[in-house]
């Protein structure tokens, strides 16, 4: 399966990753590699707890585009 991630940069250091398809499901990491590598674990991680539960694991179903306006 594959899901969209949206990484931010940290305030105070490094960056922290949201899976918007799983509610709650976040990483982080000193680097932009290190937070995906993180992310990944915390994805199969959440998914297996909704197998544990009988559930069934969400489509991700989001397209991110990026959007340049003048301001």
């Amino acid at each position: 399966m594959e899901y969209s991630v949206v990484v931010h940069e940290a305030d105070e250091g490094g960056f922290w990753v949201e899976v918007p398809a799983l509610p709650g499901c976040y990483s982080q990491g000193e680097s932009v590699d290190e937070a995906l590598r993180n992310v990944r674990e915390a994805i199969s991680l959440y998914l297996e707890t909704l197998r544990d539960e009988g559930k069934d694991a969400p489509n991700d179903e989001d397209v991110v585009f990026k959007v340049a306006v003048t301001a």
